[in-house]
């Protein structure tokens, strides 16, 4: 077996083992499932196409370094269209008829850890780790989550690592409060 194609099947199980998390994580920022395979797509394609031959110890922290950067993104883009879509999106006519979209039902699956958790508690904690903000969530899931230190979070985050303590313990004490009837 000759090195491309072992290295290929590195690659392959390295996508797969983070697949989960990775879109578990990019739910959480973007709040939409459909966004959310998008973003981890792009994300996993850029990876590979940028840092497949680095390192496979350096690949958990460079694709969570393109996952954020993606999420970023993201966020500012959607900033930028509801500006502009506030200025065009002036209803005309009957303001009291109820809006057929608002009305609708969520279809949307609920995600591997809902379906997991399936309890009340799971339910509780999916709705704490919404309420986070970003740099607190994206701390909290990279280092309780995916077990990576501050100092490599720090680098994925491109932060300090003091931000990185402060943003964890931060969410730690968030989560605590909005999970206490929970313990």
């Amino acid at each position: 077996m000759d090195a491309a194609s072992t290295n290929q099947r590195a690659l392959d199980t390295f996508l797969r083992g983070v697949e989960r998390r990775a879109l578990r994580m990019a739910e959480l920022a973007s709040g939409n499932r459909d966004d959310a395979l998008d973003l981890v797509q792009d994300a996993m394609c850029a990876f590979v196409r940028n840092y497949a031959a680095k390192p496979q110890a350096e690949w958990a922290p460079l694709f969570h370094r393109v996952l954020d950067s993606r999420l970023n993104d993201f966020h500012r883009r959607r900033t930028v269209r509801s500006r502009w879509l506030a200025v065009f999106d002036r209803k005309s006519g009957d303001d009291d008829a109820p809006d057929p979209v608002e009305q609708a039902q969520d279809l949307q699956d609920p995600g591997p850890l809902m379906r997991l958790a399936g309890s009340e508690a799971g339910k509780a904690l999916d709705v704490a780790l919404k309420a986070l903000p970003l740099r607190q969530r994206q701390a909290f899931l990279l280092r309780m989550w995916e077990g990576f230190d501050v100092a490599t979070t720090a680098q994925v985050m491109q932060c300090s690592e003091g931000s990185v303590k402060t943003h964890t313990s931060r969410a730690l004490v968030a989560l605590r409060r909005m999970l206490e009837d929970h313990r």
